[in-house]
């Protein structure tokens, strides 16, 4: 209903809540058992292939001093959100979307979102992960920061009707899981239309602009080392998680800004937070420092989410260049894969195809190699591992120094998908992005990819379980 408020999720009893803490355990360890089961310059030279590719390369004791895999203490929600499929089977859908689709009333945004969701379901995808907060905005009435621009033309300005309600509503009647995608720290773009160009009154970074720090080329991005800062986004999170029956919540790479080489020369990657430096640093190495600074927002929203409902998942889709991940956007992937209480799931974006080459003749980043490598990283048996596939890639190529024949077959994607169910480790994918699939300047070449992956995945899937219906999401 337009205008109505969002129904919070109420509390279980703490005897129930026992109950449900000892049987998703139980369940999780019998799940395990049956299982038993954007590139930069090649230093490395060699992919970091497994010898043994037979070895799964899970750990299964917690390391010393690692944070508690047990979630906190709090409230449960009375309706749980659907766990993660066996195979993810994903397409993200970003707010890029919507410029070509008119959603400025609940019944217009209901019509485009039951057409979205109903091909997603159709080629056989159990799950949507779609971004409600793209810059330091939200596509829902929230607490803590303003409505989208996207939605209205104008930050802050009040659509009408809630579009995450009605996201999650339509996601679920199509059998969908729904995964809200945060950007946590971007609030707009260098230049350009795509971002809010002017922000709202209310939003934090007009109210708290000593929390806000600008980039050339890059955009205004919330400073990461500020304590508040990272409350303001877990806040947001747990906002999310309390308010509407989402099944997950998803973070992209968007951690720290990446500099260019001119302004790293320059010294304007260290001037960025220089001052937040001097007053949380505490004598650390500035990277470390940084590094802490995510570690500790992405264990923070694990815990706030978890506190609402365990079974809701957290997931964060890094770069497919992990070097990438650790010395630019200060992500220490590794550490949340090995270690419980981060994620549960890692979904690294592996844009290249399979006979992708750099300049220099290295193909570490080729997808039979760079999947090789993700899946030989040590990993917790709590945390899932997939594989974020680059459907914007078809018929323009992968940029390699090699032939791009293969982004041209009409079965690249279906190809990949199928590739990574024989790689030990990896449990699915998602597709980035759905415009580019099925949008009005879709590639001819699209109607084929969609073809071989509906084969592939054995189209919808009517027989095999999926998440229940839901008319009361609001």
């Amino acid at each position: 209903m337009p205008n109505q408020e969002p129904k919070k999720r109420s509390n279980k009893s703490p005897i129930v809540l026992a109950v449900c803490i000892v049987v998703l355990a139980v369940g999780a360890g019998l799940a395990v058992w049956a299982q038993n089961r954007s590139a930069g310059p090649d230093t490395a030279g060699n992919p970091a292939v497994p010898e043994d590719d037979s070895a799964s390369y899970i750990v299964t004791e917690v390391p010393s001093g690692a944070p508690e895999s047990v979630a906190p203490e709090g409230p449960a929600a009375v309706e749980t959100a659907a766990p993660l499929p066996e195979e993810m089977r994903g397409m993200w859908i970003s707010y890029l979307e919507w410029l070509k689709n008119d959603i400025s009333t609940e019944e217009k945004l209901r019509e485009v979102v039951q057409r979205m969701f109903g091909e997603c379901r159709d080629m056989g995808l159990n799950t949507v992960i779609v971004q409600v907060r793209p810059f330091s905005d939200a596509f829902y009435p929230s607490e803590y920061f303003p409505w989208s621009h996207h939605l209205t033309d104008e930050q802050g300005e009040d659509p009408g009707y809630d579009p995450l309600a009605v996201m999650v509503e339509e996601a679920h009647a199509h059998g969908l899981r729904f995964e809200a995608w945060v950007n946590p720290y971007r609030i707009d773009l260098d230049g350009g239309d795509l971002g809010p160009g002017e922000l709202s009154d209310d939003n934090p970074a007009v109210l708290h602009p000593e929390w806000v720090r600008e980039v050339e080329e890059s955009g205004v991005w919330y400073d990461p080392g500020i304590p508040e800062v990272q409350q303001l986004i877990v806040d947001g999170v747990r906002e999310i998680a309390e308010k509407y029956d989402v099944d997950g919540i998803h973070i992209d790479d968007y951690f720290y800004p990446a500099f260019t080489a001119e302004q790293i020369e320059d010294g304007e990657d260290v001037a960025f937070d220089e001052d937040t430096y001097a007053q949380y640093g505490e004598g650390q190495d500035l990277a470390a420092w940084r590094r802490e600074n995510v570690n500790t927002l992405v264990r923070s929203c694990y815990d706030a989410i978890k506190q609402v409902d365990p079974e809701i998942s957290f997931g964060i889709s890094p770069q497919g260049n992990n070097d990438n991940n650790y010395n630019q956007q200060y992500s220490d992937v590794k550490l949340w894969m090995e270690t419980p209480g981060y994620v549960d799931y890692v979904m690294p974006q592996l844009y290249w195809g399979f006979n992708y080459r750099l300049q220099n003749g290295s193909d570490r980043y080729a997808f039979g190699n760079i999947t090789a490598e993700w899946a030989g990283y040590p990993r917790h048996e709590s945390v899932r591992l997939y594989a974020g596939l680059g459907a914007y890639r078809i018929e323009e190529g992968d940029g390699g120094d090699n032939d791009q024949a293969e982004w041209e077959s009409g079965h690249n994607l279906a190809d990949m998908a199928e590739h990574l169910r024989g790689v030990d480790g990896f449990t699915g994918f998602a597709l980035f992005r759905y415009e580019v699939l099925y949008g009005r300047d879709a590639s001819d070449l699209a109607e084929d990819e969609i073809a071989a992956l509906t084969e592939m995945l054995g189209g919808p899937p009517a027989a095999q379980s999926t998440p229940q219906s839901s008319s009361d999401t609001t």
